[in-house]
């Protein structure tokens, strides 16, 4: 996070771990048997979509579909046993650190993979910047504990010195090599994969990384897992560490993007009519990418949302002080009360609209076409967000302030799929 020395328990500290990965002749192709992270998948079309890429789909293990959460994870168990015998995975065959890049057009990611010792968030080593929801996270250590592995790796980020030292060092010499993999996705983005198992070059991040902290860009909810894991796991051990991505911002800077709501349930002209009086509407004759140009605009003046369904695009923008006033909780930062995610969660769905924050009720979804699709074909209400600052997430963390979930989309993200982390094999 910082360069002004080591936190208050020495930083972080990454340990090599003998990867999981795909035996490329036993599958189709490596993008075939990737996914993006289990969050992001909109199911239940892009669930369809990467299980039949391939039948060794990641997939297969992050979302498995059964009639109830017990077998849904011994289903994932039983399939992640079942592809070691088989050889469509297999571990790597001495502990590694893994160089990760991907690439896209002018985007350009690198950081590195490994298994990061574990720290609460008071210990101010890694950082969250969003809320959990506790089913979510009783899924998650349900899944992970019944496979004995980390499946996928979280997204964390750091600010170095944004010079070639100590990891970026590494990193930037590790590339020139040839690595162990290399593919494209459906999505346009490039992933190559090194192996660092040189003992000096561990080292040389290990000492880096012990100066810095992070905070979590992606991954909040797979985070809360690995503490409550470990809490289960009292003597010393693999449930100590997290499978992670650490970039160094700095370097390689993230993009963020909004992660948008759906509202089940809520027609948009129901919507609309509880807004009256509160909140300034205007109805969009463009398409899309116009309609998010506007809100683009519109925010930069302050709380506004873009809500879409039958009939189109209404901005729904400048909303009642004394409304706002009202129901947003006055404790918090000016920051934090002035996010359109609080906003929306303590005003429109708690007060006007009256919506619980539960899967019966929302869904949040990472793509605006997608969330638009839905609430048109379901006729419910498309929630479209402008995405928040990096800086304004940042400095909210460093003041050990949460967000409401979903706040922010950081990325790009890791592939799922690339290399996992047996607990078992540490």
């Amino acid at each position: 996070m910082n360069n002004e020395g080591p936190a208050a328990d020495g930083g972080l500290r990454l340990i090599p771990f003998r990867g999981l990965r795909y035996v490329p002749e036993r599958v189709g192709s490596l993008a075939a048997v990737t996914s993006p992270p289990y969050d992001v998948v909109v199911r239940p079309d892009g669930l369809h979509h990467l299980e039949s890429s391939d039948p060794h789909n990641i997939v297969r293990l992050i979302l498995p579909q059964a009639t109830t959460p017990e077998d849904r994870h011994h289903q994932a168990a039983q399939t992640l046993t079942r592809w070691l015998e088989e050889g469509v995975l297999a571990a790597d065959d001495e502990p590694a650190l893994y160089v990760y890049e991907q690439r896209k057009g002018d985007v350009l990611q690198r950081g590195v993979i490994g298994a990061l010792a574990l720290s609460e968030p008071s210990d101010g080593v890694v950082l969250p910047h969003e809320g959990v929801m506790p089913d979510i996270v009783a899924d998650r250590a349900a899944l992970m504990r019944t496979t004995a592995a980390n499946l996928e790796p979280l997204l964390l980020t750091y600010r170095g010195s944004g010079r070639a030292v100590g990891t970026t060092a590494v990193i930037e010499r590790t590339v020139r090599r040839s690595p162990l993999l290399s593919t494209t996705t459906e999505d346009g983005f490039s992933h190559r994969l090194w192996c660092v198992t040189d003992a000096g070059e561990q080292a040389e991040i290990q000492e880096d990384l012990k100066r810095h902290q992070a905070m979590i860009a992606d991954g909040h909810h797979r985070w809360a897992t690995y503490l409550r894991l470990r809490a289960e796991h009292t003597s010393p051990g693999p449930w100590n560490y997290g499978l992670v991505l650490l970039i160094d911002s700095a370097r390689y800077p993230l993009q963020v993007r909004a992660i948008h709501r759906l509202l089940h349930g809520l027609p948009v002209d129901r919507a609309l009519t509880a807004l009256a009086g509160s909140f300034r509407v205007r109805h969009l004759h463009v398409p899309l990418p116009q309609a998010l140009d506007v809100l683009a605009d519109a925010a930069g003046e302050g709380n506004a949302f873009l809500l879409a369904g039958e009939g189109g695009f209404h901005l729904v923008d400048r909303p009642d002080a004394g409304l706002l006033s009202r129901t947003v909780p006055n404790g918090p930062p000016e920051a934090w009360r002035t996010l359109d995610a609080t906003v929306l969660h303590s005003t429109l769905l708690e007060q006007v609209w009256r919506i619980p924050d539960d899967p019966e009720h929302i869904a949040y979804i990472h793509d605006a076409r997608a969330a638009v699709t839905k609430a048109e074909r379901d006729g419910s209400t498309a929630v479209l967000m402008h995405p928040v600052r990096e800086d304004v997430v940042r400095e909210l963390a460093l003041q050990g302030v949460t967000m409401p979930r979903k706040s922010t989309s950081f990325g790009p993200k890791p592939a799922t799929g690339l290399v996992l982390r047996s607990l078992t094999l540490d």
